[in-house]
């Protein structure tokens, strides 16, 4: 269904029961998936590819250019999940030679004003708050909490399930069902009530929390205190994607409270 005063490009892929509303304006190259729904005033530009049953809010823009001064045109796309929702004048830019696309999972809400840029790639289930800004090449992994008005440094990873308090800048990687707040951004805790919401039993909870003691609280240094874990806690899904997501960190992860405030001290 659409209203009038839209500017649609006759080339551009519409599934079925799709809704677009006035002074919508999509692009030649563009894939919107059935049961979509798309708000007054939004601008869905060539490389967009949305996915069924999303909500676009108007003003949104998706798959603007990249705000990349190494981008030189060449082709990439903005990709959007199923059953995702994207607020009012938020605003998705596609990828650039880098990884050739930007990517939000299903299940997602980015809520108004929210930004993400070139090439980020988040997770399903995920949510990105008000005013909270991704830069270039962030991951987010499934089911992670961008809470409003943060901003996330380009290259940062957002590990699963993890909560991360309003108006943070997050300038290091943050491990995977973790709380992460204070200034400058810490570890100040395992995201217990997101996890059992989730379905994490007490047992999985439990060693997820000592695991965090002996990286943060043992007086050991990473490498030393995930040797650790490896050699005295029983091998476990949490424990091993811990494990990987701190070996594999390019920025280094964050600190804990503790460690923050005595470099504050």
């Amino acid at each position: 269904m659409n209203y009038p005063l839209t500017s649609i490009h006759p080339n551009a892929k519409i599934g079925e029961n799709v809704i677009i509303e006035s002074f919508v304006s999509i692009q030649e190259d563009v894939i919107i998936g059935d049961g979509t729904w798309i708000g007054p005033n939004a601008v869905i530009m060539n490389g967009s590819r949305i996915g069924k049953n999303c909500q676009i809010h108007p003003g949104a823009v998706i798959s603007g250019t990249p705000q990349d001064k190494k981008f030189d045109g060449e082709y990439t796309t903005a990709i959007i999940g199923d059953n995702t929702t994207i607020r009012e004048f938020a605003t998705i830019n596609r990828g650039t030679k880098a990884k050739e696309k930007t990517v939000i999972g299903s299940n997602c809400l980015i809520m108004s004003y929210g930004h993400v840029a070139h090439d980020t790639i988040i997770g399903n289930g995920c949510i990105v708050g008000s005013y909270a800004g991704l830069a270039g090449e962030v991951e987010m992994d499934d089911f992670a909490i961008l809470s409003p008005g943060s901003l996330v440094h380009q290259f940062c990873r957002i590990g699963t399930h993890v909560m991360i308090q309003g108006g943070s800048k997050v300038t290091k990687d943050v491990p995977p069902y973790c709380m992460a707040g204070r200034d400058p951004l810490a570890y100040t805790g395992v995201n217990s009530v997101g996890l059992r919401r989730r379905g994490f039993s007490n047992e999985a909870i439990n060693q997820i929390l000592d695991i965090y003691r002996i990286i943060y609280q043992k007086g050991l240094n990473v490498s030393q205190a995930l040797v650790f874990i490896e050699e005295n806690l029983s091998g476990s899904t949490e424990r091993d994607v811990i494990l990987n997501f701190v070996r594999g960190s390019k920025r280094g992860i964050i600190r804990s409270v503790l460690d923050s405030r005595n470099t504050e001290e």
